[in-house]
């Protein structure tokens, strides 16, 4: 049995597979390959496109999904390690433990979004929630978004395939931008992950030193990076990075080093706000496309100018989560 935590755990030619699939399926949207087969998707944090595009997605395949909010419409879960002999005693009514087992006498896969608690990185890097679902469920487990968000690698992935054919040699420009509140790194870290993983040659623009990623990924980037032959680079000039640019993403996120004390960071986040995607750095590339995760806010991460013109990716970005998604249960459930 396999799980999908993170497209580290695969190979570049299983995640171009993953791709092939998914573009043949965008083809052919309808077909019975899940019939009678469930998801029960757990949403711990709040979902717009993941909770529709999976919805959708297994029900095009013949399947059916459940939708469990623990604290809203399911019981709270305590994630308290069992090896520590835990106490109930708190708001949680029952222990992941048995919620994994009994879903999974349920459901043919399992999936799960839960955000960080920004209250502790040492903590929060493990991943514990997820992991926890992985360790006890007895059917496949895919990552909704915790730390990092394999499933929209996939879908930018294939659009960038879509715009840009073969990946190899492509610049991709990963740049922060500034936003009100400090964000988690997922996306981030994801597409770092996946640009270098395929074999473009990445570059990850940040304010300041505060905001460079998370070591061990961009530790991977780097590794991905040369295993195709290709280069990872981190840099605090706008101009320099956005120059020769194929790719621009944007995405906000938090500095690590300041992770869960944002007062302190909010003065570095503020003298950055002129980090926003907008035409005049947009025309340092040479006509280079645009995309963006959503949610997004616009004139503070983007101007109107560039998430509205024809080089604007982001409503193929999203379309295709439905796409790669349809991919990766197909694939988890022995169908590809």
């Amino acid at each position: 049995m396999r799980h999908f935590l993170t497209t580290q755990d695969y190979s570049r030619p299983e995640i171009e597979s993953l791709l092939d699939a998914a573009a043949e399926l965008k083809r052919a949207p309808c077909q019975p390959l899940l019939a009678n087969r469930s998801i029960a998707l757990v949403f711990f944090n709040p979902s717009l496109r993941t909770r529709t595009s999976f919805d959708v997605g297994i029900r095009q395949l013949g399947g059916h999904a459940v939708v469990l909010e623990p604290g809203k419409g399911a019981w709270p879960i305590s994630f308290d390690a069992l090896e520590d002999h835990p106490v109930m005693e708190g708001d949680e009514e029952e222990h992941v433990a048995e919620v994994a087992r009994v879903l999974s006498r349920y459901c043919d896969l399992i999936a799960v979004r839960a955000f960080p608690k920004f209250k502790s990185w040492e903590v929060d890097r493990l991943d514990l929630v997820i992991r926890a679902f992985a360790r006890y469920a007895t059917v496949p487990v895919i990552n909704l978004e915790t730390i990092t968000h394999p499933c929209q690698e996939l879908a930018l992935a294939l659009t960038l395939r879509e715009k840009l054919g073969r990946l190899d040699g492509r610049k991709f420009l990963l740049t922060w931008t500034y936003h009100p509140r400090p964000l988690n790194t997922a996306v981030a870290n994801s597409a770092a992950l996946i640009a270098s993983k395929l074999g473009m040659d990445v570059t990850l623009l940040c304010p300041t030193e505060e905001y460079r990623l998370d070591e061990r990924y961009l530790a991977a980037a780097q590794q991905n990076a040369a295993d195709n032959g290709r280069t990872f680079t981190v840099t605090h000039d706008i101009a320099a990075a956005y120059r020769g640019a194929d790719m621009v993403y944007a995405k906000s996120w938090g500095a690590l080093p300041y992770f869960g004390r944002w007062d302190a960071e909010k003065p570095i986040r503020e003298a950055h706000r002129h980090f926003m995607v907008d035409r005049a750095k947009m025309d340092l590339t040479p006509d280079a496309y645009f995309s963006h995760c959503l949610p997004v806010r616009r004139n503070v991460k983007v101007s109107d100018e560039v998430i509205d013109s024809p080089r604007s990716l982001v409503i193929d970005e999203a379309e295709n989560r439905l796409h790669v998604q349809k991919a990766v249960m197909t694939y988890l459930l022995g169908q590809r």
